[in-house]
Parts: structure tokens; sequence; C-alpha cells
């Protein structure tokens, strides 16, 4: 199973995430979203570029929906809902955003 991306299949496991996250690049998270229907916004970027920090910075830490939510919104110094996670990533946003970011699929149980 895999993403065409530039004429490579980029190989990615059952659920679309990618197999080898050296693969990811932020030219192939674009395609990955168009892909998905979304066109990825400062916000999205935020989002996924905090989901890769605390992958390989913090120890392969994958943040739930929750702790998503409240790390936005001291980035974006608002109060942010889960709804408006789920406006930019509506499949669930700890995983799609994950997915799109190029980390594997989390083993943890729960979204929230």
């Amino acid at each position: 199973m895999g993403f065409m991306y530039e004429g490579k299949e980029i190989e990615t496991v059952t659920n679309g995430f990618l197999a080898n996250t050296a693969d990811w690049s932020e030219g192939l998270a674009e395609a990955m979203a168009k892909a998905e229907g979304i066109e990825l916004t400062d916000k999205h970027w935020d989002v996924i570029n905090y989901l890769r920090d605390e992958y390989f910075n913090n120890g392969g830490n994958q943040p739930n929906t929750r702790t998503i939510i409240k790390a936005m919104g001291e980035k974006w110094g608002e109060k942010v809902k889960q709804k408006d996670l789920y406006d930019l990533f509506p499949l669930d946003p700890s995983k799609q955003a994950a997915r799109i970011g190029g980390l594997p699929e989390s083993k943890r149980k729960g979204g929230y």
C-alpha cells in the first residue's frame, strides 16, 4: 500500500500512515491533505508542527485531542474548542493531523 507523490510511491501502512517517517516532507503533507479534501492553512500547520515536535523532541509523545486543544489555545491566544480542531481535521484531529504530519499511528486508546 502506498501514496503516490511526485511520481514515486511512498510506502504506507494499512491506515495510510507513513511506513517510514523519514519519507515525510511539507510537500507530501500538502498532497496527503489535498487527497483528504483539506487545504492546509497556518492553523493546520500549527497542529501538525506541534504534533511533530512532541513526537520527535518529547520521546515519541503523541498527544490526544484534549492536549492539542490546550496547546493550540496557548499558541493562538484564544479559547479553542474541540469543534475548532474537528473543523480543521474532521476525521479526528489527533490521528488525521498525525497521519498528514508523517507520524506513526498512535497506539493509545481513545481520541479525546
